[in-house]
């Protein structure tokens, strides 16, 4: 919903006429649970604009060749993952930029990687979380360079594997550099200390890059055959 705008009800034939689609479809969503029940007053059910947000996912979803299988379980995903406020609103400092994504939009990040699977694991990462209906992810530059390199022919799943694998050794290199700093430093300058202990990690990350890349991949150690026997 665009800021100033008020917020608007409307019923079922209006909700359609505004998605695009027809009222039995409307229907058809509501009973496979792919939108929220409406608000009841009486005998008439109102919908607001998160249903209408909803709908309008559903069909830029059904464009890039997801099923309605795929964005059901898509949905369940979500509504079962991390609230937005337990990621990011710790009120910790950061140098990172969180992005504010509708479903649509991380779809045209990763087509058709987009998996219930890969959903479920930036969840569990804390890479995405959950604000209502929309979608924020927890850095800028994450979400870029996760993209190019899925662009560049590596499955999301490889890249959230290697993330979650990486994210142990990053722990570990704060934790030895934070000991560092405040043992030897009385009141550590984290504006000026920070960025001298990051260029330490990304210098030696560089080299151990360049040595790994250049060194051949050891080819595939043969099976052990049994010796023939004469005949």
């Amino acid at each position: 919903m665009s800021e100033g705008r008020e917020p608007r009800e409307y019923r079922m034939a209006e909700l359609a006429r505004e998605a695009g689609i027809t009222v039995r479809t409307v229907r058809f969503y509501r009973e496979r649970g792919l939108i929220r029940p409406p608000r009841r007053e009486g005998r008439i059910a109102w919908y607001d604009d998160r249903h209408l947000a909803r709908l309008r996912t559903i069909a830029g979803l059904l464009e890039r060749g997801h099923t309605l299988t795929g964005i059901a379980d898509l949905a369940t995903a979500f509504e079962s993952g991390r609230d937005v406020g337990e990621v990011l609103g710790l009120g910790e400092p950061t140098e990172e930029t969180p992005v504010r994504l509708s479903p649509e939009e991380l779809a045209d990040y990763f087509e058709d990687e987009v998996t219930p699977d890969n959903l479920r694991a930036a969840l569990d990462l804390g890479y995405l979380a959950t604000d209502g209906d929309d979608i924020v992810h927890i850095s800028r530059r994450l979400l870029e360079v996760s993209a190019a390199l899925v662009r560049e022919g590596v499955p999301l799943a490889a890249v959230l594997e290697a993330a979650r694998r990486v994210r142990a050794h990053a722990d570990a290199l704060a934790e030895l550099f934070a000991t560092a700093l405040r043992t030897h430093t009385a009141t550590p300058d984290t504006e000026k200390l920070r960025p001298l202990a990051k260029s330490v990690v990304d210098a030696e990350f560089s080299l151990a890059l360049d040595r790994h890349l250049r060194t051949p991949p050891e080819p595939p150690t043969p099976p052990n055959l049994p010796e023939s026997t004469a005949g």
